[in-house]
C-alpha cells in the first residue's frame, strides 16, 4: 500500500498542537462550528494498526472532532478472528471507496468526513486530510444540537444556509464503546493487548433531512438499553457521502 506523506506544515501543526492539548479538552459537544468527523478502519489482525488506534485515543478526546473506530473483519483469516469487527463496518469502507472511485480499501485507513482518506498511522497524513475535509465542506455545514430531558433526547438539524451543495441526508445514530481492551492471542499482533477507542457497534438511520430545520425524538431509555456507554448522531449526505453535521450526546 502506497500512504501518503507529510501534507502542508499548517495543517500537521494543528493536529500536533491539538494533540498535545487532547487531555484538557472533552468530546466535540452539540454546535454549530465545523466538526471533523474521523473514521479509522482497523483490524486486530493488522500490525501496522496499533499505532493508527492510539492516535485515534488521542482524537477522540478533542472537542472538534467525532473520532470512531470501525473494525474490519476482512484480515480474520490470516490467523486471529477480530472480536470487534463487524461485516458492516468493511461494507462501509468500501462504499466510501466505490463512492471516491478509486479502490482503496486498507488498514488502517482514516475517512475524514466521508471525502477524504489517509494513513491512519501518519498523523501528518490525517492532520493533511481534516484540513482538505474542512476546505471542501465548512461552507456546507448543518449545525447538529442534541438535547436530553428526561426520557427523551431531541436531535435537530438546523437548516440549509440557502447556497449549500447538499439538500438532502440522512441521521445516522451511531453507538459506541468509548473503551474496548482486548488481548489478541494469534496473528500479526500475537502477544499484544490493545486498547480500542470509540468502537462503532451499531449505526441505524433515525431521519431524513431535506434542507429544512428537523427534530427527531428518541427514547433513552431504549437507546442506552442496548448497553453501549457512547453515542453520536451524523448527517450524511447520499450514500457514503459527504458527512455535513455532527455532534455527540453531551452528558452521556
Amino acid at each position: 500500500m502506497k500512504t501518503h506523506r507529510a501534507g502542508t506544515f499548517r495543517a500537521t501543526v494543528a493536529l500536533l498542537v491539538g494533540i498535545a492539548a487532547s487531555s484538557a479538552a472533552g468530546p466535540a459537544a452539540a454546535g454549530g462550528g465545523f466538526t471533523t468527523v474521523i473514521e479509522l478502519f482497523t483490524s486486530q489482525g493488522c500490525s501496522s494498526c496499533p499505532p493508527a488506534d492510539a492516535l485515534l485515543g488521542k482524537l477522540a478526546r478533542r472537542d472538534d472532532m467525532v473520532a470512531l473506530s470501525l473494525p474490519v473483519d476482512y484480515w480474520d483469516y490470516l490467523g486471529w478472528k477480530d472480536t470487534l469487527a463487524s461485516p458492516a463496518n468493511s461494507a462501509r469502507q468500501r462504499a466510501y471507496a466505490h463512492a471516491r472511485h478509486d479502490r482503496a480499501v486498507y488498514t488502517p485507513q482514516v475517512v475524514v468526513n466521508g471525502v477524504v482518506h489517509a494513513a491512519g498511522n501518519d498523523p501528518a497524513s490525517v492532520a493533511e486530510a481534516s484540513a482538505d475535509a474542512r476546505d471542501r465542506l465548512e461552507d456546507e455545514w448543518v449545525p447538529i444540537s442534541v438535547d436530553s430531558k428526561g426520557d427523551m433526547l431531541r436531535v435537530h438539524a438546523a437548516d440549509s444556509n440557502g447556497e449549500a451543495r447538499y439538500g438532502s441526508g440522512t441521521l445516522w445514530l451511531v453507538l459506541y464503546s468509548e473503551v474496548e481492551e482486548v488481548s489478541i492471542k494469534r496473528g500479526e499482533n500475537a502477544g499484544r493487548t490493545i486498547r480500542y477507542y470509540n468502537v462503532v457497534r451499531e449505526m441505524s438511520p433515525i431521519g431524513m433531512w431535506h434542507g429544512k430545520a428537523m427534530s427527531v425524538d428518541l427514547p433513552k431509555s431504549d437507546v442506552r438499553g442496548r448497553g453501549y456507554d457512547g453515542c453520536a448522531v451524523l448527517l450524511q449526505a447520499g450514500y457514503a457521502g459527504p458527512i455535513i453535521g455532527a455532534a455527540v450526546l453531551p452528558g452521556w
